[in-house]
């Protein structure tokens, strides 16, 4: 049996999606994933977090748009019509997450994700579910239940 059959075997196997914010890779897993659209100006909300950026119609759906650089603190990359968003599903709340640019799909196995560092006073830290290598590069997979924070609540 060659290693890919093992791999395609591997009931804890999961592929993810991996996006850059700023200088910065993340990923996500793609269950998580619904639709990668291209950049629509949002419609701002007044009183909204800073991190939402407003609200699009999608379909006939209104999504809140969340700027995941400020949602995450780190410095943001220059907007540009590569942004992109992806439009994630976490339990009820479905929100488009805006990125700078997405890079890859790749497969890994639970084997292969670490938790990270017990650094509590980074809180972006707390966003991210468990860290990987791909490709040489370190990805930080996101817990999206920790990025995105009873967004209703807070953009009413």
């Amino acid at each position: 049996m060659t290693q890919t059959d093992d791999n395609a075997q591997d009931p804890t196997r999961q592929e993810l999606l991996s996006f850059h914010v700023g200088a910065q890779e993340y990923s996500i897993d793609i269950i998580s994933v619904r639709e990668i659209r291209s950049w629509t100006e949002a419609t701002p909300l007044p009183h909204a977090p800073p991190y939402v950026r407003g609200v699009i119609n999608l379909r006939g759906t209104v999504l809140p748009i969340i700027d995941l650089a400020k949602r995450l603190s780190i410095p943001a990359g220059e907007k540009n019509e590569r942004n992109v968003i992806v439009v994630v599903q976490s339990g009820d709340n479905t929100v488009g997450l805006l990125v700078d640019a997405v890079s890859d799909i790749f497969a890994v196995s639970e084997a292969e994700l670490q938790a990270p560092p017990d650094m509590s006073s980074d809180g972006s830290l707390k966003c991210v579910r468990a860290l990987t290598i791909h490709e040489e590069r370190m990805l930080r997979v996101l817990d999206l239940a920790a990025v995105l924070p009873n967004i209703d609540a807070e953009a009413a």
